[in-house]
């Protein structure tokens, strides 16, 4: 009775509207529940930044078939799009399709999941049991049934607090006003919020990084504005991006300018930095730790990352790694505490499973606080997942995927050393799938979640980078 009901997917982003896709390739019937007013709601938070990774890694195999046959170019597969472009040559195309646009509802936020006249509690017949998805559409509330659920709702409604203890630091609610989260369009929509003010970003990975190399451009033509950028690491060792060694050009670009900036003095420097005091005073926004401030600020940019939303999702039997919130069987893979490579092998419905049969996170929200992610990725996920939902696991554990190489895991700019030359400490491991020794252990051997240890698909897919 359940293949009466459609496959409900959360999410119209790249990996959504992939889900969509692979699920009409198996036969069954997609409903896209997107919470925005338009598909795509996360690349349009990040339209004016370009990406690392061209065109033929940012589109679905088989949507982009689909698109063809419909007469739609592909944009220069070399190409590097920015997030606006992503969603207008590639996402709306898509979404407008006969096949699709049915089957996508706008502006149905999805506020719950449960099984139909079944609590997270009740164990009888739940299998047999279709979900109920809870949304709301303006102000009416809504629910449908499905016989299975794929969450590819992302992380970017979910940012990470500028506090170093992952709670919001003392003062942050009543700084909200100072305060933005991820990537402003320093140069263009959020221009005259920034230009020739005082700015702190907080934070040590890529949005920080280009958000840096944005306030220098912004500052040649705004005179007077001043940069300061705070970190946590006690030095600049540990910067993502292998440099001249990426694969992924933009990416390892990202690095190599902003030590140069460094080197220069273009940025005031703040190591070893962990925020947890934030006032507004007379002279401006000051951060704080212990008995240490920074300089006063005028605008604080926090981009420390994201954080899933698991909310909606009290009701679901979820299996998740205690630190990383992902499923545990991805762990092992992505942990930034075993590898920062930010380079796993490829995975799927496998390694995805929860004990909720037919529930399955993917894309951003599978990575759970993992910091990389290629959206290529997440393609090969869904592809997996719809094979798996169709009954074909030959196919569905068949996960095989060839993405650029980052180079080294983490590099260090020391300025008498040059980068680093070896990959988390160690020479690379080439007979595992994982870019050092350290992280092959990792993959290989899984991690101990209770009394049972979760494997992982060890060396047998082809090595994949993320970020």
């Amino acid at each position: 009775m359940l293949d009466n009901f459609p496959i409900v997917i959360i999410g119209a982003g790249p990996v959504g509207l992939a889900a969509a896709v692979h699920v009409l390739q198996r036969g069954q019937t997609p409903l896209v529940l997107e919470a925005g007013p338009a598909v795509g709601s996360g690349p349009r938070k990040w339209g004016h930044i370009r990406m690392f990774s061209p065109w033929e890694f940012n589109i679905d195999p088989v949507a982009g078939m689909l698109l063809a046959r419909h007469g739609w170019l592909a944009p220069d597969p070399q190409a590097l799009p920015t997030g606006r472009e992503l969603v207008e040559k590639y996402l709306e195309p898509l979404a407008a399709l006969p096949q699709l646009a049915p089957r996508i509802r706008l502006d149905a936020r999805v506020t719950g999941i449960s099984r139909e006249n079944r609590d997270r509690m009740t164990d009888s017949r739940r299998s047999e049991m279709p979900f109920v998805v809870r949304y709301v559409r303006g102000r009416q509330e809504a629910e449908v049934l499905a016989q299975a659920v794929i969450d590819a709702s992302g992380t970017l409604g979910s940012p990470n607090p500028a506090g170093s203890a992952g709670l919001p630091s003392i003062g942050e609610n009543a700084c909200r006003e100072r305060i933005y989260y991820g990537m402003p369009d320093l140069l263009g929509a959020e221009r005259k919020r920034y230009a020739g003010r005082r700015i702190l970003v907080l934070g040590a990975g890529h949005s920080a990084v280009g958000t840096l190399l944005d306030a220098v451009r912004l500052r040649e033509k705004a005179k007077g504005t001043q940069i300061h950028w705070a970190v946590r690491q006690p030095d600049l060792r540990k910067v993502l991006g292998g440099g001249d060694r990426d694969q992924l050009v933009e990416r390892g670009r990202l690095g190599v300018e902003i030590i140069k900036l460094v080197d220069e003095g273009s940025l005031t420097v703040h190591l070893g930095f962990n925020l947890d005091h934030l006032h507004l005073g007379a002279s401006g926004l000051v951060a704080a730790e212990d008995q240490r401030e920074l300089p006063p600020v005028d605008e604080l940019v926090v981009a420390t990352g994201y954080r899933p939303d698991l909310s909606l999702l009290s009701e679901i039997r979820l299996a998740l790694d205690p630190s990383i919130q992902c499923p545990f069987r991805l762990a092992p893979l992505i942990d930034p505490n075993q590898h920062s490579c930010g380079t796993v092998p490829p995975h799927g419905a496998e390694e995805l499973r929860h004990p909720e049969e037919r529930f399955y996170l993917v894309g951003m929200k599978s990575y759970g606080r993992a910091p990389t992610f290629l959206m290529r990725t997440g393609y090969e996920q869904v592809r997996s997942v719809a094979a798996a939902l169709a009954g074909d696991w030959e196919s569905a554990r068949r996960v095989e995927l060839s993405l650029p190489e980052t180079g080294v895991c983490s590099v260090s700019f020391d300025a008498d050393q040059g980068p680093a030359s070896e990959c988390c400490g160690g020479p690379a491991n080439s007979a595992s799938s994982a870019c050092c020794a350290a992280d092959g252990e990792a993959s290989g051997g899984g991690r101990q979640i209770g009394e049972a240890v979760v494997g992982t698909i060890g060396n047998r897919a082809t090595r994949a980078a993320t970020g």
